[in-house]
């Protein structure tokens, strides 16, 4: 699915010089690489303020605790995503409502949206831009104006992301990254990020990151341990000078791919597969990098058998949404309750993609897909 050492060697000695000015220095948690990190994805992504923690999963729950969602409170959110999305609700003592998906890109769909918020009030949307690209932020911000709810975005999938030329990242009240190894862009380990736009979120993800603590042993609310180590700030410093460059190659891979299918004959249009594959939809009101290049097809899971026969890896992101967990069965939602996320594990088939990925490689990829079903 991913060779990480391709774009190792091609970093290799600005890592080393990174490292070693974190080792000499000694400071190893919330160092100056933190502040400078902050300082530059704020930049990056047009916000006023980004805080640093230890993961994705701890960049949720900071955005969720300082927009003061606790327990009473209704977040909604998509059943199609990665289990922290979700757990992060739980954790900060909210009720997760779930709104069903759009077929073709995966996102949230506003209609559904829209529909759950008639039903029962929510007090935030956490929106995820999935694969890469923006959730519809037009229908979002309705949303919010109509119903006077804060949208938060788990941008974990989405660095570089941007809806309307706006990055992702700024488009809500506040914002979450992972920096997981996987990522456009990776630490080597865990590492998260919230933006926000608002100063009053940001002092208070930053008290509780440490404990709940603004000034040293004085503990002014039950915090966290989820503190930026340096040396995961100093790898992402460095990335982060390339990381326009690496979504720009995902995206002629994305391109390159989708014109392989057309040239086999494969590819199909409409959200559903009937003989062949459906190729990423993308909404032309967003910028979408690719963290994923996700097909859909019937038989999937015999076609990726056949993939990891021919040597090709690929990926399952998600086989089972959310509401069919079975530490989420208390939620109340049965099979066939949200179809569209449903019908969506039983299909969708992640390939190789990453910016050093060749044409000589997909070309392979896609010929074994021809060759299956053929």
């Amino acid at each position: 699915m991913a060779d990480f050492s391709r774009q190792y060697n091609k970093i290799r000695a600005e890592i080393q010089v990174a490292l070693e000015a974190v080792c000499s220095r000694q400071h190893f948690i919330l160092g100056e690489e933190v502040a400078r990190l902050e300082e530059q994805i704020a930049a990056h992504c047009r916000a006023a303020f980004a805080v640093g923690c230890a993961s994705g999963t701890d960049a949720l729950w900071l955005a969720l605790q300082a927009a003061g969602i606790g327990p009473g409170d209704r977040v909604l959110t998509t059943p199609f995503s990665f289990f922290a999305t979700i757990s992060s609700i739980l954790r900060c003592g909210a009720q997760p409502v779930l709104a069903d998906i759009d077929p073709r890109t995966f996102n949230v769909s506003p209609y559904a949206s829209r529909a759950a918020l008639l039903r029962e009030p929510v007090r935030a949307i956490l929106a995820v831009h999935l694969y890469g690209q923006c959730a519809d932020w037009d229908a979002l911000r309705s949303l919010q104006q109509q119903h006077g709810c804060i949208l938060i975005e788990d941008a974990a999938q989405a660095f570089g992301a941007a809806w309307r030329g706006v990055p992702a990242g700024s488009l809500g009240d506040s914002a979450t990254f992972s920096f997981y190894p996987t990522k456009n862009l990776s630490a080597y380990g865990d590492a998260g990020m919230v933006t926000t736009l608002h100063r009053d979120m940001a002092e208070r993800m930053r008290m509780l990151r440490s404990h709940g603590m603004r000034q040293r042993y004085v503990h002014e609310e039950l915090g966290w341990n989820s503190r930026l180590d340096t040396l995961q700030a100093a790898i992402l410093l460095v990335k982060l000078r390339y990381i326009d460059e690496w979504n720009r190659q995902r995206q002629q891979c994305a391109a390159r791919y989708d014109a392989l299918f057309r040239k086999y004959i494969l590819a199909e249009a409409g959200p559903y597969p009937q003989h062949g594959v459906v190729t990423p939809s993308v909404d032309p009101r967003g910028t979408h990098v690719f963290h994923q290049y996700v097909i859909r097809v019937n038989r999937r899971d015999e076609l990726r058998s056949f993939l990891n026969q021919c040597g090709i890896g690929s990926e399952v992101y998600y086989p089972a949404p959310l509401h069919m967990q079975p530490a989420l069965r208390s939620l109340g939602y049965a099979a066939g309750s949200l179809p569209e996320s449903e019908r969506a594990a039983r299909e969708v088939l992640a390939l190789p993609i990453f910016p050093e990925l060749t044409e000589e490689e997909q070309m392979r990829v896609v010929e074994a897909i021809a060759k299956f079903f053929n």
